[in-house]
């Protein structure tokens, strides 16, 4: 894997860039649409690729659960299983593990668990989630690593530090010894914990770079933190990250947190934000969150965001879309899913347009401000 940085911007730590890999390019910053278990709720592969979706993540706990790395390795790995030929990014199921699974014992040498499905006992080690991984074949792996939550306190985190940087190791061991499966290469990140302590980030940024060959992970935000807290140290992170490898922002978050975190130097984001939101019919436009299921909605012959009239060649009101939803229509929960991934994934576009032609920093700091007096951005 290739990254390029093509553009900085001078009064902010953002860049413009590009990620190569051998099933395409990603153009940074980017948004990757969350297919947990295989599938972007609600859309096919062609939808994606219609809202130019270049990159999908996938997680390794749901799809070891379901239906089996035996399977997908059957049919030559995720991309042919879920017939998506551009780029995938997988979890590691650490998170999953920790926040879904009724946790049993935590160790040096992993997590043994419970299924969230059924109850059944499993063993998540950093070598398993390797090769779980490694049979999933995506294009960017990440290292299994142990998220505390945001209330921990400080001799929590550093034991989650110091674990995350020892199970880096045995992941770095276990694919060395344990080479690509198909006719491609795959990335592992890093995940950088520490929460909002600039010693913890700093330790665990040293003791990972090493392991960082082109991308690293800011995990352990997000998680219950105040939101500034969360900037602050992104801040940090940007001056102890590599320049030259792009920085993945683990779960995060609503609009105006990209633009925070693009203006710090994240690279990468994902979230379910989008198509979760959207199924509950929360849709983001251009002036901000509406509930369409609202009844003021009912009659309202008015397009739902004049600005996604591109999409499908025409646009749809908000007297329509709420009719689908309220009905339990299936077609409601995809126009609200495309329309909430189309208003991200527009979004990075237009902040690569504004780093690149030097206005991002007056452009960001005046949309941040309007998306405060905005529901829900």
């Amino acid at each position: 894997m290739k990254f390029t940085i093509h553009q900085k911007d001078s009064n902010t730590a953002s860049r413009v860039g590009i990620i190569e890999t051998d099933h395409g390019r990603i153009d940074t910053p980017a948004f990757m649409p969350v297919g947990t278990v295989g599938a972007v709720k609600t859309m096919t592969p062609h939808d994606l690729e219609e809202i130019d979706s270049q990159i999908i993540l996938g997680n390794a706990y749901h799809l070891y659960l379901r239906p089996g790395i035996d399977v997908i390795n059957k049919v030559g790995g995720l991309h042919k299983f879920i017939s998506w030929e551009r780029p995938i990014l997988t979890d590691s199921g650490g998170f999953q593990v920790f926040s879904l699974a009724k946790l049993n014992k935590i160790n040096d040498d992993g997590v043994e668990f419970q299924s969230h499905l059924d109850g059944s006992r499993h063993m998540f080690s950093p070598e398993f989630s390797m090769e779980i991984q490694r049979n999933l074949g995506a294009d960017i792996i990440m290292a299994f690593d142990e998220c505390p939550p945001g209330d921990a306190d400080d001799k929590r985190i550093k034991e989650a530090v110091v674990r995350t940087s020892q199970w880096m190791k045995m992941c770095n061991n276990w694919l060395k010894e344990n080479p690509e499966i198909y006719n491609y290469k795959q990335t592992v990140f890093p995940i950088i914990q520490g929460s909002v302590s600039h010693e913890l980030r700093k330790l665990s940024a040293d003791e990972l770079i090493p392991f960082s060959t082109c991308g690293i992970a800011i995990g352990g935000l997000a998680v219950g933190e105040e939101k500034n807290a969360m900037f602050d140290t992104l801040e940090f992170c940007d001056t102890i990250l590599p320049k030259d490898q792009p920085r993945y922002l683990m779960g995060v978050g609503k609009p105006s947190d990209l633009l925070q975190a693009v203006r710090r130097g994240v690279d990468m984001f994902d979230c379910v934000m989008p198509t979760r939101n959207g199924r509950n019919g929360h849709v983001f436009t251009s002036g901000g969150v509406i509930n369409i299921k609202n009844k003021k909605y009912k009659k309202d012959p008015s397009p739902i965001d004049p600005d996604s009239s591109h999409i499908w060649g025409h646009t749809f009101s908000k007297s329509y879309l709420r009719h689908l939803l309220n009905i339990n229509e299936i077609l409601g929960l995809r126009i609200a899913s495309t329309l909430n991934l189309f208003f991200y994934l527009d979004l990075m576009a237009s902040i690569r347009e504004k780093i690149s032609d030097g206005s991002f920093d007056i452009w960001s700091k005046s949309l941040i401000s309007d998306m405060k007096n905005m529901k829900g951005m």
